[in-house]
């Protein structure tokens, strides 16, 4: 009896010494927060700062995380949304930009599958079956180069003179790419005329069948008749046969002083200044300003600029590429 009693007087000593020793420790601060400003209020950690990363490995990124979504969706997608490549990475790998600038041509309603204005992203083509334009402009055709060039006078239309004269390569002459010109200007004759890689572009578009229209501003002595514009269209027999005008009007005169513009769809050489002579009206100063939908505006002599896609779309349809 004796000894159970030392025992459970034991026990409830173990019992509240280990309660005391739960009390101090309850107290004390945890080791990390000892060492790291916790509840001890001991020194704070430093915070660490992120380096701070480049847009282009930020862009990298997007473009992983795209491409793992894109086979994502090819895999497990639903019929007809799964085929295909997504609409902007196409775009993207003809040259158009970056998919972020891609997808914002789409969003500017410029871009159209087989006919179709697209203006919503996640659109699925197949560059091999899809006809895919932007700006009216095919992506095939992306690859080639479109230049207007105001030829000045006394430039000679051609990309190589022999004898030394200024000629039209000598605008392009730091283009890797071979590039030659759409018709020809006689060597006193200023304005607009195209220079592009693109053969079969340019072959229709100085193909008879196709008629595209070409505008000239000529400067004549008058006083002219009020019916020369009907003789010009009703036709003027030259030496190759007759030429006619397709448009004619007067455009400014003082004095004897005539700027007329003629238009016309035929491209033999000299054929705007023979029919005005032939007319009893010697041309002094002859200036193209327009070819087809192009037109010269404002472009000051001698510069080459790049046409726009919008430009060379509208050209592709004024003769059915």
């Amino acid at each position: 009896m004796r000894s159970s009693g030392r025992n459970s007087n034991r026990n409830h000593r173990g019992a509240g010494n280990q309660r005391d020793e739960k009390r101090q420790r309850a107290g004390r601060p945890r080791p990390e927060e000892r060492a790291y400003g916790g509840k001890g209020g001991g020194p704070a950690r430093p915070k660490r700062t992120k380096p701070a990363r480049s847009r282009e490995y930020d862009a990298q990124i997007e473009e992983r995380n795209r491409e793992r979504h894109d086979r994502k969706s090819s895999a497990g997608g639903a019929a007809g949304d799964g085929e295909g490549e997504r609409l902007q990475k196409v775009l993207a790998r003809a040259g158009l930009g970056s998919r972020r600038s891609c997808e914002e041509l789409i969003d500017q309603a410029r871009v159209e599958v087989n006919g179709r204005i697209v203006t919503s992203q996640g659109r699925r083509v197949d560059p091999e079956k899809d006809e895919i334009k932007v700006d009216g402009l095919t992506i095939a055709a992306q690859s080639y180069l479109f230049f207007a060039l105001n030829k000045p006078a006394g430039v000679v239309s051609s990309m190589e003179d022999p004898d030394g004269r200024q000629c039209l390569g000598d605008y392009v002459q730091n283009r890797e790419t071979r590039l030659f010109h759409v018709g020809r200007l006689d060597t006193e004759t200023e304005g607009l005329i195209l220079l592009t890689n693109h053969g079969e572009l340019a072959h229709r578009l100085t193909h008879p069948k196709y008629g595209v229209t070409k505008s000239y501003l000529a400067a004549i002595q008058g006083p002219i008749p009020r019916d020369l514009g009907k003789r010009l269209k009703d036709g003027v027999q030259l030496d190759d046969g007759w030429a006619r005008a397709d448009h004619f009007r007067v455009v400014q005169n003082t004095g004897k002083n005539y700027l007329v513009e003629v238009s016309l769809h035929e491209g033999r050489k000299h054929i705007v200044r023979r029919m005005l002579a032939e007319s009893g009206f010697p041309v002094d100063k002859l200036v193209r300003t327009r070819f087809g939908p192009i037109v010269l505006g404002d472009q000051k002599s001698g510069w080459l600029r790049r046409m726009t896609h919008t430009e060379v779309g509208q050209l592709m349809r004024e003769v059915g590429l």
